[in-house]
């Protein structure tokens, strides 16, 4: 199985007309590429292309037997350019949109020679990447799974995010502040307090939820650069799928959503389903539920994994 980073380099014009020299990395898993169907995992925020195996963000879900079994697919993860893990980084990051991003994808995928894709996956800002790379090539794939997230980023997650703007711009400790503040919007109220119920901290002296939040703000500092935090905030809060392209997507679609989820509400992704339901027949809904809002999709994986093995 192979897991080594791989680049593909190409001279890349923004939407904004800027150009930029992009190395865009990738990693394979499971069979041979063109020796199987090919599966596209587009990951999310703090994400990367290592998806499966030993330290695989997404192991629970993508390996060898696992419900996107790497001996029966071929597996392939784009890195966001400028999120960091392949040690590139953008220093203006509002040149690029998702729209970029899913053209530099698309671009990638052209020079792979990869014309047709049987799945793509996407969590989170992952999955709206997805919608946009399918508003430019309809009939990339047969099946589609955006997974807690929708087709644009709506107003109260513009909202959150121009919140983690503000703090990520600011001087003292801006990542590990913003994300303490994204904790609380991955995660819901009853999670939290289901969770450390004001139990203390006897020898910090501090609630028990203060010292995961600090510690999680810790933990992203000491594994992510500043500059890419706000890159992917950015593109966060600019998901913009041009909507006259949706009905047009040729994929088998199958959205699902967290219904506890404050990023990407149920009820906004269940309404996006409803609209495309009236002129599409192979769009379905599918509903996690959990306490745990958002982040359901990286904790839930008995619900996730029955639902996707009755997809594929």
């Amino acid at each position: 199985m192979k897991t080594e980073l791989q680049h593909i380099n190409f001279l890349y014009k923004t939407d904004s007309q800027r150009e930029y020299h992009i190395p865009l990395s990738y990693q394979l898993f499971g069979k041979e590429l063109f020796s199987a169907p090919i599966i596209l995992i587009n990951h999310a925020l703090t994400g990367n292309s290592n998806v499966a195996g030993e330290k695989g963000w997404w192991k629970q879900l993508i390996g060898e037997n696992q419900i996107i079994d790497t001996n029966k697919y071929t597996v392939l993860c784009f890195n966001i350019p400028g999120n960091g893990y392949d040690d590139f980084f953008i220093d203006e990051y509002s040149d690029f949109t998702p729209s970029d991003i899913a053209n530099i994808f698309l671009k990638g995928l052209e020079s792979l020679n990869i014309k047709n894709i049987y799945a793509l996956i996407g969590g989170s800002l992952g999955g709206g990447i997805g919608w946009e790379m399918l508003s430019k090539k309809p009939d990339l794939v047969e099946i589609f799974i955006p997974i807690a997230c929708d087709s644009k980023t709506h107003d109260w997650l513009y909202a959150q995010c121009l919140v983690q703007k503000f703090l990520l711009n600011g001087n003292d400790e801006p990542l590990q502040k913003a994300r303490i503040h994204a904790m609380l919007c991955y995660r819901t109220p009853q999670s939290l307090n289901d969770r450390f119920q004001n139990k203390c901290n006897q020898k910090k002296q501090q609630l028990e939820s203060e010292d995961w939040l600090i510690y999680h703000g810790k933990s992203l500092a000491e594994r992510f650069s500043l500059k890419s935090y706000q890159l992917m905030n950015h593109l966060l809060m600019n998901i913009n799928t041009n909507e006259n392209m949706l009905e047009k997507i040729q994929a088998r679609m199958h959205m699902i959503s967290v219904d506890t989820d404050l990023f990407f509400p149920a009820s906004e992704i269940r309404n996006g389903f409803e609209k495309l339901k009236e002129n599409k027949e192979d769009v379905f809904y599918h509903e996690i539920k959990s306490v745990h809002g958002h982040d359901a999709f990286l904790m839930e994986y008995s619900q996730l994994n029955n639902i996707i093995n009755n997809i594929l």
